[in-house]
């Protein structure tokens, strides 16, 4: 496999950990603590959902052949919850987000990832623009996963190596590997 060939394959995995790792988080917690804002000025889990599926439909939605700032989307609005903004409706555009970028990313050639492509006007090659997305999608999953690990508290159920695990983890690792041969 070509270098472009695999940064695109690798970039679709790690979008989809990253996906997988605030899913797992959104499973745990319930309704209380998606909404809890943990303190003035600060952003709760449905604030966090419906910036990061507000950015997602306006970056991936056209990706190559629009500005990945779209001239509808209010990105200080996706800060404020409004009426409509109930869980299923959040999660609702959360899953739009995502599917956004899955048709934006899975066409992609390795020939691609030079092209440029504006966001806010200013060009971005392809590439750049996916580890911008990439780089903007950990942050905001990092917070998810940490609101929900405070709600939950000692009911919180790991998405990593739990601590004092890693030992066993290294050796069910190699125990894999050396399977795989």
């Amino acid at each position: 496999m070509d270098l472009a060939a695999h940064v695109l394959e690798d970039s679709i995995t790690q979008f989809a950990k990253l996906r997988a790792l605030a899913d797992g988080a959104l499973l745990q917690v319930d309704d209380i603590a998606f909404f809890a804002v943990p303190a003035e000025d600060a952003n709760s889990i449905a604030h966090i959902i419906k910036h990061l599926a507000g950015n997602a439909r306006s970056r991936w939605t056209d990706f190559l052949t629009s500005d990945g700032e779209k001239p509808d989307r209010d990105r200080d609005r996706e800060f404020e919850l409004e009426a409509g903004d109930t869980r299923a409706a959040l999660m609702e555009a959360w899953e739009a987000g995502w599917q956004a970028l899955d048709t934006a990313l899975k066409p992609l050639a390795p020939g691609d990832l030079l092209r440029t492509v504006p966001i806010r006007g200013e060009p971005h090659t392809v590439l750049v623009a996916i580890h911008r997305q990439l780089t903007h999608y950990a942050y905001h999953v990092g917070q998810i996963v940490q609101l929900a690990h405070h709600a939950k508290g000692a009911t919180w159920k790991s998405l990593s190596v739990p601590r004092g695990k890693s030992a066993e983890f290294n050796r069910e690792m190699a125990r894999r590997f050396r399977e795989k041969g």
